[in-house]
């Protein structure tokens, strides 16, 4: 009878220290912003957080601020990439060291707040400090004055929601 209350004791003491914590997982603090005309649910809303933005039908996840992005010069235009496309300075697509073909990624001039989306087909910049490269279409629509050849900018990936 003694060893009983010598084992039950200390699983009493166990039982009631760990009862006296929550173990439910702990909602995460976010700032939500929702337009007027949007709802809770659907496409219509804006919810925002330091690093993942809700709008529209898409997410979009910061991947990087302050990022240095140029475009592709003209001489590139018909030329294979490294994913197999041709390259058009035409078309909204962007060359990334690290991310997967296929990313959408919407990249912003920090200067004026100006955004394109982008999908990476091609590797690249090699030029050291670089880490975009837009093509010409791309960069021209975000770009403050179209004589610069680079620009600082932010960086996020993006996911379309799907629609249940």
């Amino acid at each position: 009878m003694k060893f009983i209350s010598n084992a039950l004791f200390p699983g009493i003491l166990i039982l009631f220290f760990c009862g006296s914590f929550s173990f439910m997982p702990q909602q995460f603090q976010t700032k939500a912003s929702f337009d007027g005309a949007s709802k809770a649910m659907g496409f219509g809303q804006t919810l925002q957080n330091d690093s993942i933005q809700i709008e529209g039908k898409y997410i979009f996840k910061l991947y990087k601020k302050g990022a240095h992005a140029s475009y592709y010069a003209d001489k590139f235009t018909g030329r294979k990439t490294a994913s197999g496309a041709i390259f058009d300075n035409k078309k909204y697509t962007a060359a990334h060291k690290k991310l997967p073909f296929g990313t959408k990624v919407r990249v912003t001039n920090e200067a004026n707040g100006k955004s394109t989306m982008v999908t990476v087909n091609d590797r690249g910049p090699f030029t050291k400090g670089r880490e975009i490269d837009l093509s010409k279409a791309a960069f021209r629509d975000i770009a403050r004055h179209h004589g610069y050849g680079s620009m600082k900018v932010t960086i996020e990936i993006v996911e379309e929601i799907k629609q249940p």
